[in-house]
Formats: C-alpha cells, structure tokens, sequence
C-alpha cells in the first residue's frame, strides 16, 4: 500500500479534485477509456463517508471555511490525504470506509469535517480523504512527521487486512537496518554495463561509444555520470566507477596491451640473432620473465579496478547525527 500526504489552502480546489472527473479528458476520451480499461472514467468518485458535512462541492467548501474562520493563524487548513492498494488487491467498500477512518484519526482529524471517496479510474484502488485541519474547538491538527505517520499506518493496516506487505522508507528505518545495505537493480545493471564497456574498451571515446549504444547518456565533467533509459542520472562515484577510475583502467590497459605486443617482438629479435652465447639466451629468458611478470601485475591491477565496490548506498544520517551529538557533548564538557 502507498500512501500520499498533502496540506494546502483551498478546499474547493481539493474537494473538486476529489469529486469530479479528471478535467483534460473529453466526455468521448472518458467512454472510449472506460470500454478499453472497463473502468469508469466518467463518474469515477463515489463517496464512501461523509464526517460532519455533507452536500456537494461548494456547500462541502463554504462548511469548510465557516469552520477555518475559527483559527486565523492556520496558513494552510486542508488536509488531503490518499491511500492506494497493491495491483490486484481488491477489498469491500466497508473495508476502505474502515481504512480511510483509521487515516483520518492517525492525522487527528477523526472528529473533523472530512469526506472519504473511491476513486474508480484505475486498476489499483485507492482513496482520497479532504478533511478540514481546523476543528469545531477551533484547534488545527498537527501536521509534523506527516510522512512517518502515513508509511506507519500504511504497515499497520497492510497486516490488519492480509495486504502485501511494503518495507518502510529507508528514512524511517532504525538506525541498525538503515546500515544495511540495500539492492538496488537500476545501479547493478548500471555497474555490470560500465564493466563489461570498460573490458571492451581501449580508449575513453571507444568507452563512452560503448555506453552510448547500451541506451546511456555519458556526461563528463570533473567527474562522470549516467543517464539511463528512464532518464535516472547517477553519478559514477556511486556506481563504484569514478572518473579517476574509469581513466586508470583504460590507462592499465593501454600499458598492458602495449607490454605484450613487445613481448613477440623480442621473442623474434632474440631468434634472428644468429650466434647466441649462454650469456644472451640468459638474459632473453630473464626479459622475458620480466614481461610476463609485469603483465601478470598489470593484469591483476586491471582486474581489482574494473570489479566495481558498491557505491554509498547505505544512508549515514544517523551516524553523522551521532557524531554531532558526540561533539558538542564534548564541546559542553570542555567550557564547564
């Protein structure tokens, strides 16, 4: 389940959002969506729950701001608020009644005004909450830690109703989990395709070519970055392929591929000298030791380089808030 926060300052413009039509499709696209989709994109809100207000959009609004006027220092007194399932979920209409309550009341406006509908225009169900910030004593809802509150009740109600189960924001995670590090497919495709570029590669414009044809767009700067397919532009350094890096291994592979384009050279130099002492077949062994063992070097160099660590994936907040914390104890101790 996903779940969306919002504050603003027309109720109106949320209320009509809520209740009508999407406005950029024509009474033909509507039908014509509606028989290729079957959903119902001409009238596709029903409202499931009416809290202390009832009518159509403007009565719904003017309800609203007669009630607002009791608070002149709320800025923005609407809150909207949506929920939406799983593809292939499907509950009762008294389950989502049920589950848009639960929201209203994790947002403490559970005895506020505020309308729950179904939207029917999708695959995925899911449900739009208008509600009113300020309440009849004249209190508006707290809006802090708005994202938090929803991805808790979006876990709480995904077990309550046997949903599919979706783990919590990277941000709200404990600080042990949030050291985990975390799978990312978009970046390990990333690395595999600079790696496997790089292997084919013996020069920077033969590399970038190389991306390029694998769909990337390659910027380079001070340091390098990738676009992908979906437009997602990553840095290299967080791909474990920094710019420094990227030029090293092609500069690796330039020495090595020069070493052993010498070493059949001297092979066949060593052959056409005609009288040859043990001194002279001595040393062409021990050259020949020598290159293979400075390919071996480079080989081996080339190999750590182009194997790619992961980039910083893993979120450090609550390592840098401990270390912040940890200073200015000691800076407190210190003018004691």
């Amino acid at each position: 389940m996903i779940g969306h926060v919002s504050i603003g300052k027309s109720a109106y413009h949320c209320i009509s959002y809520c209740l009508e039509d999407k406005r950029e499709l024509s009474e033909g696209q509507k039908e014509q969506l509606s028989k290729a989709e079957q959903l119902n994109h001409k009238n596709r809100a029903e409202v499931l729950h009416y809290n202390q207000c009832f009518g159509n959009k403007k009565e719904l609004a003017a309800q609203f701001r007669d009630v607002q006027q009791l608070s002149r220092r709320c800025e923005k007194p609407v809150l909207h608020l949506s929920l939406r399932l799983a593809p292939g979920e499907v509950l009762s209409k008294a389950q989502l009644t049920e589950m848009g309550k639960a929201c209203a009341e994790e947002f403490g406006v559970g005895d506020h005004q505020y309308i729950c509908v179904l939207h029917k225009d999708t695959k995925e169900q899911h449900i739009h909450i208008a509600a009113n910030r300020v309440g009849f004593d004249g209190k508006a809802a707290k809006d802090g830690n708005s994202y938090k509150r929803m991805s808790n009740l979006c876990r709480r109600l995904e077990k309550q109703y046997g949903l599919q189960e979706v783990l919590s924001p990277r941000a709200f995670l404990s600080p042990k989990d949030r050291r985990i590090q975390r799978h990312d497919s978009r970046k390990e495709r990333m690395r595999k395709d600079i790696r496997n570029s790089l292997e084919k590669s013996e020069s920077y414009t033969f590399f970038e070519k190389e991306m390029r044809s694998l769909g990337y767009q390659v910027i380079k700067g001070r340091g390098i970055s990738f676009i992908d397919d979906k437009k997602v532009k990553v840095k290299g350094s967080e791909l474990g392929f920094s710019l420094s890096k990227i030029e090293k291994v092609l500069e690796l592979k330039i020495k090595l591929k020069q070493e052993k384009e010498k070493s059949p050279q001297r092979q066949a130099h060593q052959k056409s000298r005609p009288f040859q002492t043990s001194d002279h077949r001595h040393q062409a062994h021990y050259e020949t030791e020598i290159i293979g063992a400075v390919e071996k070097q480079l080989s081996k160099i080339l190999d750590e380089l182009i194997r790619p660590e992961h980039g910083n994936d893993v979120d450090n907040t609550e390592l840098i808030k401990e270390s912040r914390r940890n200073k200015k104890r000691k800076h407190r101790q210190m003018s004691r």
